[in-house]
């Protein structure tokens, strides 16, 4: 066992006086130790319930024979951190996360772990710590939250974010919006739609290092203590039988995710996240493969913000299991792969069902041909950018227009509260990159605004920022090179024409070669000024294509 390096030998009497300081017994210190990771926190709603799931997860290690030990990973809750300088501090808590759990696991010899996360980072900073450390590990996050209810119909935070529009916009009144405020987010757990939190719990089943259920039970309800306590019981079985994290997350599971991307429509953010759990697993990821696979994969699910149903939906019409399983039916997944229950994925998907074709359609009528999420390349994104296809209007799929260019989401946001955007118009948000934020910052409050105005199937988006999985319409972020980088959007005026073709997956500004290097030899680019962990975070980020990592 990997802890027998600290805790056997006479060398190491002095580690074992610390473990009875703990108040383990020898007969603990005799069982494999397994650490549990717990982004238990009192801040964020998705992370306010993860102490009960601790607790049920060390009940489930104790009784299959197991040592267990906590230890905390930090978390960010995406809505509060929105619309102001938090949001820098989001994307970047993914390697945090990830490197302090890294730092906690080696310092202290663990035989196993279980990753207890919810929210936006946490998930993907602990997968890619999970695939560095390479030990048995499983996950069993905190769950969705319930869908609100506001004038009998169900409700989520994304509407939250459009109510505000709304009102700005004159079409909401006061007391409405306060009605949204106080119905729209009802119980703990991960905001209610198909968002980057829910996204990325989704395909951890997928990737196969969650239990079924992992990603669409609700928060509130029984059966997530239940799973806890399954998890924790789980991870023995994988001790005992060596089963490591990259020996379940490989090539095949991780092309499966991105498979299951496309069907249930999760996030443009799974485009960060993917990649950069690929890049841990050792695994070539790229934007020219997201298209691959979107082009055959197709869309079965429109989950809030695409559509009118919820995570609950999605748990009682069979969960993701049910959608691999529509997915299995035309080979468009691997199921061979070895998974967290010690069985393949087909073994396991075997008995799903799909019980409500109008949350999961049948692979036969889906709701496109096409996967959920696209990237578009260009002269305006040489390396790529993505769009949520999924969530787009059919008018915009094709859409050419004027620019109305901004240096950060705050001038952008001035201007579409003050009703300045126009029908037609390309609004561009530019030096929100990975280095040029720094941090990426998600983008919902202006979608979000000009939704609530009416005119997200008039207006399109562009930023290379990112955007929240709560975002609809023609949002395009990622724009990879970034402008900090000088890439052509750091050079885009006001008026120039940009033309959209998701379809065709291409954006261009029509602007000639000659005109751009002009204006890159006379004008300077905007760097603002940063201290503390962002700058440091500036100098190692990669670009956005790349999923965003440290380059080490």
């Amino acid at each position: 066992m990997v802890k027998d390096r600290v805790a056997k030998g006479f060398e190491f009497a002095p580690a074992r006086s610390l473990y009875h300081a703990l108040g383990l017994t020898r007969e603990e210190l005799d069982r494999p130790l397994i650490g549990i990771v717990s982004s238990y926190n009192e801040i964020v709603p998705g992370h306010m319930n993860l102490d009960k799931i601790t607790e049920a997860v060390k009940l489930g290690v104790a009784m299959a024979g197991g040592t267990p030990i906590v230890f905390p990973a930090i978390a960010v809750c995406d809505g509060i951190a929105m619309g102001h300088v938090g949001m820098k501090y989001s994307l970047v808590t993914r390697d945090l996360i990830a490197d302090s759990t890294e730092a906690m696991v080696m310092a202290h010899g663990f035989d196993g772990l279980v990753m207890i996360p919810n929210c936006d980072k946490n998930v993907p900073g602990l997968l890619m710590a999970a695939a560095r450390l390479n030990l048995p590990t499983i996950f069993v996050s905190g769950g969705p939250m319930l869908a609100g209810h506001v004038e009998g119909c169900k409700t989520s935070l994304s509407k939250m974010f459009e109510a505000v529009g709304a009102y700005s916009a004159g079409k909401l009144s006061e007391e409405k919006l306060q009605e949204y405020e106080e119905k729209t987010c009802p119980s703990c757990g991960s905001c209610s739609g198909m968002y980057t939190a829910n996204s990325m719990n989704c395909l951890t089943e997928v990737l196969g290092m969650g239990l079924s259920g992992n990603g669409t039970i609700p928060a509130p309800y029984s059966a997530r203590i239940e799973l806890a306590k399954r998890a924790g019981m789980q991870v023995m079985d994988l001790v005992r039988r060596n089963i490591r994290a990259r020996d379940i997350m490989t090539k095949d599971a991780i092309y499966n995710a991105l498979t299951a991307d496309m069907a249930l429509g999760c996030s443009t953010n799974s485009m960060l996240h993917l990649p950069a759990i690929a890049n841990e697993c050792g695994v070539e990821f790229s934007l020219d493969l997201a298209n691959e696979i979107s082009e055959r994969t197709p869309n079965l699910c429109h989950l809030a913000p695409a559509g009118p149903t919820y995570m609950e939906d999605l748990n009682e019409a069979g969960g993701v299991y049910a959608v691999l399983k529509e997915l299995s039916k035309k080979g468009l997944i691997n199921t061979e792969v070895m998974t967290c229950t010690g069985k393949t994925l087909g073994e396991n998907i075997a008995f799903a069902r799909n019980s409500d074709n109008s949350v999961i359609r049948d692979i036969d009528d889906p709701y496109s041909q096409t996967g959920g999420i696209a990237a578009l390349f260009g002269n305006l994104a040489p390396d790529g950018c993505v769009v949520k296809r999924s969530a787009v209007a059919p008018e915009m799929l094709v859409h050419e227009g004027p620019a109305r260019v901004f240096n950060s989401e705050e001038e952008a946001i001035k201007v579409i509260y003050a009703g300045g955007i126009k029908p037609g118009d390309v609004v561009v948000i530019r030096y929100e990159g990975p280095a040029g934020g720094p941090g990426m910052r998600e983008m919902l409050s202006p979608t979000s605004a000009i939704a609530g105005a009416g005119l997200d199937r008039e207006v399109a988006l562009i930023t290379d920022g990112r955007f929240s999985g709560a975002t609809r319409g023609a949002a395009i972020g990622h724009v990879s090179p970034e402008a900090a980088s000088g890439g052509n959007i750091a050079y885009v005026h006001d008026g120039d024409i940009i033309s959209i073709n998701i379809p065709a997956h291409s954006i261009e500004l029509k602007v000639s070669e000659d005109e751009l290097s002009r204006r890159r030899a006379e004008e300077k680019l905007q760097i603002n000024e940063v201290t503390g962990y962002l700058k440091r975070y500036r100098k190692l980020v990669s670009s956005a294509d790349k999923g965003a990592i440290i380059n080490r």
